[in-house]
């Protein structure tokens, strides 16, 4: 009885970078088994950063967000499947209009069963020729994670009237209630 207790409340953590981390964060939060969602900076090699040195593209750190998540509620398969559908994985260092290494595909495990799948789920994408191009998407383990400040935590939520909230946010969740409402936390 306390080995399926202990299964059901078991979480593990991912750190996802696919552009800027006011979409990620904002995505990722809609979708049921995942505890939190922290923005943040990780995958370089300035401690400590803040923003303003991050967007500067001289710290090596990418905007991230670390997923808790309960595997019982969520896989991390289903987790791989909404990142790279809410993203492009196959152009270096950029996302639409924002450039520079910050903005980078990466994904950085906690766990030797993540890499794995991360891996086979790329190697499968770049054999399905979907994407038209190949995968450039780092997979790395999770070394350090440095939160970000405040104010970009809860951004589309904060500030849903923006017009970066409108125009790049608000297009990438209706896609994900479309394409993965069963996903979906209920309301």
């Amino acid at each position: 009885m306390d080995d399926d207790i202990d299964e059901l409340l078991k979480k593990e953590v991912v750190v996802f970078g696919g552009g800027c981390f006011w979409c990620t964060e904002a995505v990722f939060k809609m979708l049921k088994g995942v505890v939190s969602v922290e923005p943040g900076y990780a995958g370089g090699n300035k401690e400590n950063p803040i923003y303003q040195e991050v967007v500067s593209g001289k710290t090596g750190h990418a905007e991230v967000v670390r997923i808790e998540y309960r595997t019982a509620e969520i896989s991390f398969n289903d987790l791989l499947k909404v990142f790279f559908a809410t993203h492009n994985p196959t152009t270096p260092n950029r996302q639409g209009n924002d450039v520079g290494d910050q903005y980078r595909s990466i994904i950085l495990y906690t766990t030797d069963q993540q890499r794995k799948k991360a891996k086979e789920f790329i190697k499968t994408l770049n054999s399905s020729s979907k994407l038209g191009r190949p995968v450039v998407t780092q997979v790395g383990r999770l070394e350090t994670f440095f939160p970000a400040e405040k104010e970009h935590k809860n951004y589309c939520r904060n500030h849903s009237g923006a017009a970066y909230c409108e125009v790049v946010i608000n297009p990438k969740l209706k896609k994900v209630k479309e394409k993965f409402a069963k996903l979906l936390n209920k309301i």
